[in-house]
């Protein structure tokens, strides 16, 4: 039997197809060609797969990262606007009925301002003079004490000249009021006080002045006759008569009243306030 033989193939040409696969080397011995299939280059194909993989898992985690790192923080507030609003301005001045009712609003406002303040201003001035007069009122009412009772100083008479009346037998304005009484009327005091002065003086005639605890001077002028001429007198004391020395036309009594020894006020007006109606 005819032994076969077959061309061994060449190790170093299987060599080279390997690492040239687009080429196929030619046998040295002229022998038909046989191709060899093409051998993958998988090393590096797995290579840059991993490559990718691992990139993309990078990415993923990076990217799940972010999106924890916003759900976990909540989101900044809204910074607040420094700038001017406009935008009101700019709706306002495009319609002229909402900038006319704007203006009109804002005029009701000062007006309704103003009132305010008008309202309490009263107040104010209405507290302050029912102070005033709370405090006038205490005051009289701490004079009425001092001064105690007080009386009227004479009876069965008849006013007939006022405080500040003119008259042809007076230099000046009348600076009293005339109780016209008959002669001999006794002439009491007023109130508690001290007699300081009793005696002949001039147009007034006789007088006797009596200093109440307040200072104010009570003058009792044209008497007949004098019956306390000093010392500490009581409400009702008989300090006189009636009479019409002086500078009169008739009997009367002449009552001055003078605050701290001043100038003469009104005597009806002080006897009123101290509860007295002559």
């Amino acid at each position: 039997m005819a032994s076969l033989s077959h061309t061994p193939v060449n190790l170093g040409i299987g060599t080279q197809l390997l690492e040239l696969p687009q080429e196929q080397a030619a046998p040295a011995d002229g022998a038909a060609r046989h191709r060899m299939p093409r051998q993958p280059r998988s090393g590096s194909l797995l290579g840059v797969t991993a490559m990718a993989a691992g990139l993309g898992a990078t990415s993923l985690a990076a990217a799940g990262s972010a999106a924890a790192a916003t759900v976990a923080q909540p989101p900044a507030a809204a910074p607040a606007l420094s700038a001017p609003d406009t935008a009101s301005d700019r709706v306002l001045s495009a319609d002229p009925g909402l900038a006319l009712a704007a203006r009109i609003q804002q005029q009701a406002d000062g007006q309704h301002t103003t009132a305010e303040e008008s309202a309490r201003l009263a107040a104010a001035q209405e507290a302050e003079a029912k102070r005033a007069a709370q405090q006038t009122e205490a005051e009289a009412e701490a004079e009425r004490a001092r001064l105690g009772t007080l009386t009227l100083p004479t009876s069965d008479y008849t006013l007939t000249a006022h405080f500040a009346q003119s008259g042809s037998h007076w230099a000046h304005l009348h600076t009293g009021l005339d109780f016209a009484a008959p002669t001999g009327t006794p002439v009491t005091a007023l109130g508690t006080g001290r007699v300081t002065s009793a005696g002949w003086s001039g147009a007034y005639g006789y007088r006797v002045i009596q200093t109440l605890p307040d200072s104010t001077e009570i003058w009792y002028c044209h008497l007949s006759a004098i019956s306390a001429a000093s010392g500490e007198v009581a409400p009702g004391t008989v300090l006189g008569k009636v009479g019409a020395t002086g500078n009169v036309t008739g009997p009367h009594l002449h009552l001055e009243v003078r605050p701290d020894g001043g100038a003469p006020i009104d005597p009806l007006s002080w006897l009123q306030a101290h509860g007295l109606q002559p």
